[in-house]
C-alpha cells in the first residue's frame, strides 16, 4: 500500500544525492522498519543515527517523510467511519442504537517553561501533570474508526467531541458511549449520576454497568496505543506542532486497531 511511495523517496533521495551514505542500504523496507521502531520505542534521533551511522539530520529527516507517507497512504485506507451506522448491529445486550464509543487520550510533555503554557497543558492525569490530548472513537468490533486532532491538554473533551465532526453522524439510530467528561450532547450516553441525597436504582446501577461494559473497550484501545513509546512515554518534540503529532497518534492508530 505505501510500497511505491516508499520507492519513489528512496529514488528521488538517490538521484538528488548519489553519494549519500543512507543510499546504499536504507530500501524503502529499513525505513518502514526503523521508522514503527522508532515510534514503537521511541528511541532518540541520535541513538538511531549511531546504530546506523547515519547523521542526525539524516535520521530526522527520513523519519518524518515516511510518517508522512503512511499518514496519506496507510491511515486513510484503515480508519474511516463506517458509511452503514445506522444499519449496523452491535452486541452490546440492550446498548442496540449505540455505535462508537469515544474517550480522549493523554500525551505527557515535559513541564512547559512559560507559566500560560503550563496552565493551558495542564492535566492532573498525565505523569508530568501536562499533557497533549487526542480523541480516540472506535466501534463495538473493537476497531478505531476515528482519531480526531491534536489538543492542549486543558481542553475539554466535550469541546474536542463538537469539534471533531463526529456529532454530525448521530441520531436517534446512531448513538456514542462516553464518560461523564462527555456530559451536555444528545445523542451522546454517559454513565447516570448519584442524585444529591439519595442512592441509585437498581435500573440505574444496571445501566451503569452496561455503559462500562461498553467503554472497556476504548480504554483497551487507550492502553494499546500507549505500548507505542512516543505515546506512552513522555514526548520530546515540539509541543506546539500539533500537525505533525495529530499525524503521529493517527499513523500509530493503525497499527493497535
Amino acid at each position: 500500500m505505501c510500497e511505491q511511495p516508499l520507492v519513489d523517496y528512496c529514488r528521488h533521495r538517490n538521484e538528488e544525492d548519489p553519494s549519500s551514505s543512507a543510499a546504499p542500504y536504507l530500501s524503502p523496507m529499513n525505513l518502514l522498519v526503523i521508522t514503527l521502531w522508532h515510534l514503537k520505542y521511541y528511541h532518540s534521533e541520535r541513538y538511531i543515527a549511531t546504530e546506523f551511522d547515519l547523521s542526525r539530520s539524516t535520521v530526522n529527516y527520513f523519519l518524518w517523510v515516511v510518517v508522512d507517507i503512511l499518514h496519506s497512504c496507510v491511515y486513510p485506507e484503515f480508519i474511516s467511519l463506517p458509511t452503514d451506522m445506522a444499519n449496523l448491529t452491535t452486541v452490546h445486550g440492550p446498548e442496540e442504537y449505540h455505535k462508537l464509543i469515544v474517550d480522549s487520550t493523554l500525551i505527557a510533555i515535559p513541564q512547559p517553561g512559560d507559566s500560560d503554557e503550563r496552565r493551558s497543558y495542564y492535566h492532573a492525569k498525565s505523569s508530568t501533570n501536562y499533557a497533549l490530548k487526542i480523541q480516540i472513537a472506535c466501534d463495538f468490533r473493537h476497531r478505531i474508526v476515528h482519531v480526531s486532532k491534536c489538543y492542549k491538554g486543558s481542553v475539554h473533551d466535550i469541546t474536542i467531541l463538537r469539534e471533531s465532526g463526529l456529532l454530525e453522524h448521530v441520531n436517534d439510530s446512531v448513538q456514542i458511549i462516553a464518560d461523564k467528561g462527555y456530559v451536555g450532547e444528545d445523542y451522546v450516553i454517559t454513565p447516570r449520576k448519584k442524585p444529591r441525597g439519595r442512592n441509585l436504582t437498581a435500573e440505574d446501577k444496571d445501566f451503569n454497568r452496561d455503559i462500562n461494559s461498553a467503554r472497556a473497550t476504548i480504554e483497551n484501545i487507550n492502553q494499546r496505543l500507549e505500548t507505542y513509546g512516543i505515546l506512552g512515554g513522555i514526548y520530546g518534540g515540539a509541543i506546539d506542532d500539533f500537525r505533525k503529532i495529530t499525524k503521529i497518534a493517527q499513523v500509530v492508530s493503525v497499527y493497535v486497531t
